[in-house]
């Protein structure tokens, strides 16, 4: 057990340690106010306040975990090696920036708290992040911090042995619709040709009546090949499926649908399914409740997971209302347009509210890649590339990499061209070195 000797124990405090030290290096962690009981413990021990006591591992504390709410926080980052840091600690600290102020800065998104500008759908932008303008954003700092904090404790307790951990996946399948043409009704049937018809889109046309005449599968029923592949993987994907009403945003399948019901219960005889919280429901939590609701029904257990459609936060709200319907984690922290680490972890870590300075029990596993993101890249190599890389921070802190894919990724649209092969990348990421 790491004991650390602080000042002031504040909730902030324990929170991030708890992550750095327990989430992320298996070591557990308690505090202290009394040098007589930091001096008494004979294991790993380290003193996090203003002014070193001795000659003990020492490291330099930023007011961020002792304050409370929001203040103009001046972030000045710097380089630090292979990677980037900020919050500066001093010539006396055994490592050159305080990573637990740092990494609540981030874990919290307090930025988000902050005034910055929105998308169209109000997302908060990758491009606004002190991540992206700074250049870290493709880096899991907070687990790179916190095996240099590890090493930097190993050369002072050289009999410590830290435990090991591996490198993981997480695949989430996330179905905003499970059809494309199929169970859509006779008004969205009619709609949907009409629109095509006027477009000029024949062969959308074509296939549309091929499809709802038997004579050609459906190309975003890919179901069957993606239990096919989780057979093979020792990891458990992760499906999210609508079940909203039908909006502007929202076009999924009819949720009372008896074939949709059963594709569901299909799945989940295979996979783990959570729920593709939809647009309107990310504010009412009226329209949060009934589609848990309907989720459970379907499911005869309760709802674990979700996630939001548009991959939209609202901070805090839309995770105080997860909570509220004990809704246990959340895979919406992540950027559509752009790969990388928005709370800069690659460790699930739990939600800090804030407002109400205090740890929630809602689970964050912030996602690393949207298929979407790798469209920017033009050719196939390029994508391999640009995911290899990706996988590759995640592989050197052994964190758990996951990836945002959907049903019709895996389909034969020409958008979706050699797909099929990226993801059998992550699948396969777990057994090479």
């Amino acid at each position: 057990m790491l004991l650390v000797y602080t000042h002031k124990i504040t909730p902030r405090l324990k929170y991030v340690f708890k992550h750095i030290c327990t989430r992320i290096l298996g070591v557990e962690v308690d505090f202290t106010t009394q040098i007589e009981s930091f001096i008494a413990h004979d294991s790993l021990k380290m003193s996090y306040t203003k002014q070193q006591l001795g000659n003990e591992f020492f490291i330099k504390s930023h007011d961020m975990l002792f304050e409370q709410g929001l203040s103009d926080v001046e972030v000045n980052v710097q380089p630090w090696e292979e990677t980037k840091s900020f919050f500066s600690a001093g010539d006396k600290s055994a490592i050159p920036f305080d990573i637990f102020a740092a990494s609540f800065y981030l874990l919290s998104r307090y930025e988000e708290y902050l005034p910055h500008v929105k998308d169209e759908y109000g997302r908060f932008l990758a491009t606004e992040s002190i991540a992206y303008k700074n250049g870290f954003l493709e880096q899991p700092v907070v687990d790179i911090w916190a095996f240099k904090f590890r090493d930097a404790l190993q050369l002072q307790f050289e009999d410590f042995s830290f435990p090991e951990r591996k490198y993981s996946i997480k695949p989430i399948i996330d179905v905003p619709t499970a059809y494309h043409f199929k169970l859509k009704g006779v008004m969205r049937g009619v709609g949907g040709t009409l629109k095509e018809l006027f477009q000029l889109k024949f062969k959308a046309l074509y296939n549309r009546f091929m499809v709802k005449f038997g004579l050609q599968h459906d190309p975003y029923d890919t179901f069957k090949y993606i239990i096919n592949k989780q057979k093979q993987s020792n990891y458990k994907f992760l499906f999210f499926f609508l079940l909203g009403d039908f909006s502007t945003y929202d076009k999924g399948t009819n949720p009372n649908s008896k074939h949709f019901i059963s594709l569901i219960k299909h799945v989940a005889d295979y996979c783990y399914v959570g729920l593709k919280a939809s647009y309107f429901a990310l504010e009412n939590s009226d329209v949060l409740k009934k589609e848990k609701m309907r989720m459970e029904d379907i499911l005869n257990v309760p709802l674990k997971a979700s996630r939001q459609s548009f991959s939209k936060l609202n901070l805090p709200e839309s995770y105080r209302n997860l909570i509220e319907h004990e809704i246990l984690e959340d895979y919406t922290m992540g950027y559509v347009n752009y790969m990388g680490f928005r709370a800069g972890t690659c460790t699930p870590f739990l939600f800090y509210d804030l407002d109400y300075e205090v740890q929630t029990p809602l689970k964050i596993n912030s996602y690393h890649l949207m298929d979407y993101t790798l469209l920017k890249q033009h050719s196939l190599l390029d994508k391999k590339k640009a995911l290899n890389k990706i996988i590759s921070e995640v592989k050197k802190v052994k964190g758990e990499f996951i990836p945002v894919f959907h049903n019709y990724t895996f389909s034969d649209v020409e958008r979706w061209k050699g797909f099929k092969e990226l993801f059998n990348i992550i699948l396969d990421s777990p057994d090479e070195d």
